[in-house]
């Protein structure tokens, strides 16, 4: 008498042969024989994608090139801008913005530089990470005054004023610069924002631009994003809150957005 698999008609697989198709141990195997030298630059590869698709569509990393945004910002920080938020809010005063100057800042052409496959890779790898400059077009200022505001500089105390309120901006300008030394009397177009630097001595922003096509607004549909927090360097980091002289209700009595509208803008 005999016992075992031989009885039942059944066979015994030797375990070094392979399976047969479908059978999930030779699927694992399978899977195994990737190369080791391969499975690193596909890793590589594969987080460079994430990157970049978070990149394009949720939070980029900016280079902080000049001090025009001083001492808020830093020349050689490193902040992060929040590409949704304006799918889901209005631009707010006192927002810190990175926006397209193409029309507005940059009226004429730029030219870039003609730059070889190579290159033009390692420039997005670094502007994925924020070590690349910003283009030429980026600019990166802070909100004063949104569609439908008037904004003048300045009162018998020297402040700018949103809607008549006067602003108190020494949370935030440069040293004690005055709010601005050029004085100026706008009302902002719908649809527009006017934007100047917390370093005011030392920024070209809405006021340097006033004399030109776009009369120094900025198209709404020109802003890339909000920047939210300086990352880098460590000592630097912090979270990028709007100064609470812009939560001053009596502002909104004029030229606020409405309640719940949400702008429908292309991503970039």
């Amino acid at each position: 008498m005999s016992n075992g698999a031989g009885d039942q008609g059944g066979t015994t697989r030797d375990p070094e042969q392979p399976g047969p198709a479908g059978d999930p141990a030779t699927a694992v195997k399978q899977r195994e024989r990737i190369p080791a030298w391969l499975e690193f630059p596909l890793l590589i590869v594969g987080a460079f994608l994430v990157a970049f698709l978070v990149k394009t569509f949720l939070v980029q990393a900016f280079y902080i090139p000049s001090g025009s945004m001083e001492d808020t910002l830093q020349v050689g920080d490193r902040v992060l801008v929040n590409k949704v938020v304006y799918h889901l809010r209005p631009v707010e005063r006192g927002d810190i913005v990175v926006f397209d100057g193409t029309g507005s800042f940059v009226t004429g052409g730029v030219a870039e530089p003609e730059v070889g496959p190579l290159q033009a890779i390692l420039r997005g790898m670094g502007e994925i990470v924020g070590l690349a400059p910003p283009r030429d077009t980026d600019f990166i200022k802070r909100v004063i005054g949104v569609g439908g505001d008037r904004v003048v500089c300045c009162d018998a105390d020297g402040r700018i004023t949103v809607n008549g309120v006067p602003l108190d901006e020494e949370a935030y300008l440069y040293r004690k610069n005055p709010p601005s030394k050029q004085p100026f009397d706008v009302v902002v177009p719908e649809g527009k924002l006017w934007v100047m630097g917390d370093h005011r001595s030392a920024s070209a922003d809405s006021r340097a631009h006033m004399g030109e096509p776009g009369g120094g607004f900025v198209p709404v549909e020109r802003v890339i994003g909000r920047a939210f927090a300086v990352v880098w360097p460590p000592g630097q980091a912090q979270i990028l809150e709007i100064p609470a002289t812009f939560e001053q209700p009596a502002l909104s009595a004029l030229g606020a957005p409405a309640a719940g509208e949400v702008p429908t803008w292309p991503a970039r």
